[in-house]
Formats: C-alpha cells, sequence, structure tokens
C-alpha cells in the first residue's frame, strides 16, 4: 500500500486541485506512529506534512489529531509541541491547542481532539463561532456510532455515565447547528444523515487506508436506517465471538436516521461548498472519474 497506492492516489488527489480549491483538509493519523522517540516523530510528522504540501500545491493544510498521531514514546507530548504551531502557519492565525476553530467565507471549521476531548474549548468554540452558515466539524473518530466492531470509538462514546452526558450534551450542540462532521478512523467510506435533538446531524466518514486494489470500486455493502447496526450484529452473532451486544446503541440513534450508506471502498474526497449546496465527490482509490456524489445540503 504505502509504495504503490498511496502514492497513486496521493497524485489523484492532486489533480482534484482546481482554481477554486481553498485548502486541503486531512481526517487524522498522518502518520503511523510508533517512531521510537519524540524527536523522530516531530521529525516525521514535518516530512510528512511538508511531503503533502508540496504534493498539493502549497495550499493551506489542515490536519486533526487521530489516534496514530500519538502513537509511541513521548509521542502525545512531541504531538502537542509541534501541530499547533504549525497549524499556525497553515492558517495565518494563532492556534495554541489540538481543538481550535476557523473561518472560511461565512462558514466554521471546529476541529476537535478526539483523543482527548476538550469539551469546555469546544463550546466555547461553538458560541464562539455562532452565526455561521455552515458548521463543519472535524474529528478524527466519528460524532455517531460506527457499525464496525468497535462501535464504542466515537466522541464521548463510551459507556459511562460522563461519557453519556457529554455524548447528549454535544450530539444536541451539533444537531442545534445542523452540524456537518467531517471524520475518519474507520477505514470505509460511510455516509450517515441523523435527525434529532431539534436538528440534524450530517456525518462523511472517509478513508484513504487504500488497503487492496479491490477497493478502489465503489461498492455499497450496507444501506437505509434498517441496516445501520446490522454490520456489528452480525459480528456479535458470530460462534466465539467476545464482542458486546451493543444493540441498544444502535436503536437509540435508529430513528433519526434518514440516510445511512456503508462501503468499504477508499480513496480520496472533494468537498463542495456553495452558496446553495454542500457535496462531497468520492473517488474510489486513483479514479480518473467520480465513484459517487454524497449531497450534504
Amino acid at each position: 500500500m504505502w509504495k504503490d497506492r498511496c502514492p497513486r492516489l496521493l497524485n489523484r488527489a492532486a489533480r482534484l486541485i482546481d482554481k477554486d480549491t481553498r485548502m486541503v483538509l486531512q481526517m487524522g493519523d498522518l502518520i503511523q506512529g510508533d517512531c521510537g522517540s519524540g524527536e523522530v516523530h516531530k521529525k516525521m510528522l514535518s516530512d510528512v506534512m511538508n511531503r503533502f504540501k508540496q504534493e498539493l500545491g502549497g495550499l493551506p493544510f489542515v490536519t486533526v489529531v487521530g489516534n496514530h498521531d500519538i502513537r509511541g514514546v513521548d509521542a502525545l507530548e512531541a504531538y502537542h509541541s509541534f501541530m499547533p504551531s504549525r497549524m499556525s502557519e497553515e492558517l495565518g492565525k494563532s492556534i495554541s491547542k489540538t481543538t481550535f476553530a476557523f473561518n472560511v467565507g461565512d462558514d466554521a471549521f471546529i476541529v476537535i481532539d478526539f483523543n482527548n476531548p476538550d469539551d469546555e474549548e469546544i463550546d466555547r468554540l461553538l458560541d464562539e463561532t455562532k452565526g455561521a452558515r455552515h458548521t463543519f466539524v472535524m474529528t478524527h473518530g466519528p460524532v455517531l456510532p460506527p457499525d464496525i466492531s468497535s462501535c464504542r470509538w466515537f466522541f464521548h462514546g463510551g459507556a459511562s455515565e460522563a461519557n453519556t452526558q457529554a455524548r447528549l450534551h454535544f450530539r444536541q450542540a451539533f444537531a442545534k447547528r445542523n452540524a456537518i462532521v467531517l471524520c475518519g478512523h474507520t477505514h470505509y467510506t460511510d455516509f450517515k444523515d441523523w435527525w434529532g435533538d431539534g436538528g440534524r446531524i450530517t456525518q462523511m466518514t472517509m478513508s484513504s487506508v487504500w488497503t487492496t486494489e479491490e477497493q478502489k470500486q465503489y461498492v455499497v455493502r450496507s444501506e437505509g436506517a434498517e441496516n445501520y447496526g446490522m454490520l456489528r450484529k452480525k459480528m456479535v452473532e458470530k460462534p466465539n465471538s467476545n464482542l458486546k451486544d451493543e444493540s441498544a446503541l444502535f436503536d437509540e440513534y435508529r430513528p433519526g436516521i434518514r440516510q445511512h450508506i456503508n462501503s468499504r471502498s477508499q480513496g480520496s474526497y472533494k468537498l463542495n461548498v456553495s452558496k446553495k449546496h454542500v457535496s462531497i465527490d468520492f473517488y474510489g482509490g486513483d479514479s480518473e472519474e467520480v465513484s459517487h456524489t454524497f449531497v450534504i445540503r
């Protein structure tokens, strides 16, 4: 994957850039981690940032912290000392934390550290960006539960009472803003449109971990609200499975699901924002043609 398919995918993504492209967004796990030391970790982050900048025409490059980005010896400290400063350079404004916000025209982007949520800061940024036309939430892990074995690995997805309270608080806060969530982590292309809590959360989960050549093809493996959570349910029901039944979690969200599409396809994505519409074009692998367009707004 690293030697052949990743360079092909990056080259394809670079050719999606046109005169209207404002910036490049990356959904975390920028590096593999496990570098052995903090200094090597920072060098790897710097090298990858510079490689992306070179390949992608020098556009502002915004990344959100993923679990691999802080994995390894002194990795957490290395990331936190390196990336806010680098994001300040990319955005032309002072960034001091791994949770931050910026604007593109009338739209607000709130970048969340999924690994170590700073709830007070997120609330502050939501208040600071009130009145935005569209609110984009960038987070490595999803906000809506993913239909995977580790389904609790989403924003405040732990089963504790404290996590549940925080999850419901931000679910309502995001819904009231009709938030558009951009995330990664699961290695799937997954689209959900959930209505509830007085509003709407539309979530696009993206993956550029192009594991096999076949995953260049856009093939839907689960679709429709009635099938949300069924992939994991099948895993639970397999002989000798040690997975906990989490049906209640999916049952909680299923009534609000208007759209649910899950595919194992991987590639690159182009976010299109106009005065009337928001959409995301998905290009499987290094496909020359759009594999599928997801209508967001």
